[in-house]
């Protein structure tokens, strides 16, 4: 069931390191190493990872020990809380076999309901389908009570998958899958690397939908730098629009460092837009959303709303209306928003009335010298600790 060059001895339970925030509390299976593509320019994940598949047979042994420690601790017959520390320790000690990493995972997966499973890393679909198909069958026979199984995916590989293999991996439990569409413009897709174009994307979420899968899809305000913020904004929303997925997750641009993106910017070939223009971005994008039921979700500290939230159309006018209050706001009033929105303190405008680190945020903006002029390069900064 694996290459013959991957001949490499088991190194026990893998568990890689980017995941949904949905899926916080999910057990982690990881089947591939990285990302199989690792070219896009504002990406900061996985630069420098070699990409690789892990054999069939270790994922398996991943999978069994995972089992073995919850079964052990279901038949403690207790409920997740009633598990001290001394107790866990005494637990796992009492195994021959002994994977801290597995049962660390096994523990957590136990105490949050064992509902959900969360395939790693970036685009497992990569695998052979019958390799996948055979992991697949083994999760649900191992984990009769899971509900969700879920993964990243590329639009590039649903479309080389063979006829049906949606269709049969839905059968065996994936039923949801976080596709990045980032953007509905050829010319920023080329622009960023992503090797695939808008057609690719809108072909492959109706596939995924088709196959009874749910899809989310994740957008990225901002990719298209200032000269293409409204072509960006529209030709997403297009794209949305003919692709209707279940939820459209909205995830600003950050510049890591690290990034070739940021790099031009530093060089004067592309210019982030300010969070005027991003919010000016996303209100064109739910402007144009029509004859869609998605669910926007706008859960992340990049962005720069998180209540732009919702179901369309019937909160459509609602979330525009967040982002018209925030132009509605004085200017000093604006950047105390955006000061604490991305210190954490607030999540929406109406936090500002009750927040009691308000004077936090004043001193905060006294000590960087936070002007008008100044504000987005700030913000810039703080932002790189969430990319």
């Amino acid at each position: 069931m694996t290459d013959d060059k991957q001949t490499q001895t088991y190194q026990g339970y893998e568990q890689g390191t980017i995941y949904p925030a949905n899926d916080a509390y999910s057990l982690l299976l990881r089947l591939i190493r990285n990302c199989p593509w690792n070219r896009c320019s504002f990406c900061p994940v996985y630069k420098k990872q070699k990409f690789s598949i892990r054999p069939v047979e270790d994922i398996i042994k991943d999978i069994d020990l995972v089992r073995t420690y919850i079964d052990r601790l279901l038949q403690e017959n207790a409920t997740p809380i009633a598990f001290d520390q001394e107790r866990i320790h005494s637990i796992y000690t009492a195994f021959e076999v002994r994977d801290r990493v597995a049962f660390n995972n096994a523990v957590k997966w136990h105490a949050a309901g064992m509902a959900s499973i969360f395939l790693q890393d970036a685009n497992p679909l990569v695998m052979k389908p019958k390799d996948l198909l055979f992991v697949l069958g083994h999760i649900k026979d191992c984990f009769t009570q899971t509900e969700t199984i879920a993964t990243y995916a590329r639009s590039s590989t649903i479309l080389q998958l063979p006829d049906d293999t949606l269709e049969q991996l839905h059968k065996l439990g994936l039923n949801r899958i976080h596709l990045g569409l980032e953007s509905g413009s050829n010319l920023v897709l080329n622009r960023m690397r992503t090797g695939v174009d808008r057609a690719g994307h809108i072909e492959a979420g109706k596939r995924i939908r088709q196959a009874g899968i749910k899809l989310y899809t994740y957008v990225m305000p901002g990719l298209g730098g200032v000269d293409l913020s409204i072509e960006h904004a529209l030709e997403t929303a297009e794209a949305l629009n003919a692709i209707n997925p279940d939820v459209i997750k909205i995830r600003t641009l950050g510049l890591s460092p690290s990034t070739e993106l940021s790099h031009w910017q530093l060089r004067g070939m592309f210019e982030k837009p300010g969070d005027a223009m991003i919010a000016t971005e996303v209100r064109l994008m739910l402007e144009a959303l029509d004859n869609i039921q998605s669910r926007v979700k706008s859960d992340h500290i990049l962005n720069l709303f998180e209540t732009v939230t919702g179901k369309m159309p019937h909160d459509k006018e609602k979330m525009i209306g967040v982002i018209d209050r925030f132009f509605e706001l004085a200017p000093q009033e604006r950047i105390l928003y955006q000061i604490g929105r991305r210190m954490g303190f607030f999540k929406g405008l109406e936090d500002m009335d009750t927040s009691p680190q308000m004077d936090q945020v004043r001193l905060a903006c006294e000590n960087y010298g936070v002007t008008p002029k100044n504000v987005d390069q700030i913000l810039d900064r703080l932002m790189t600790r969430f990319v």
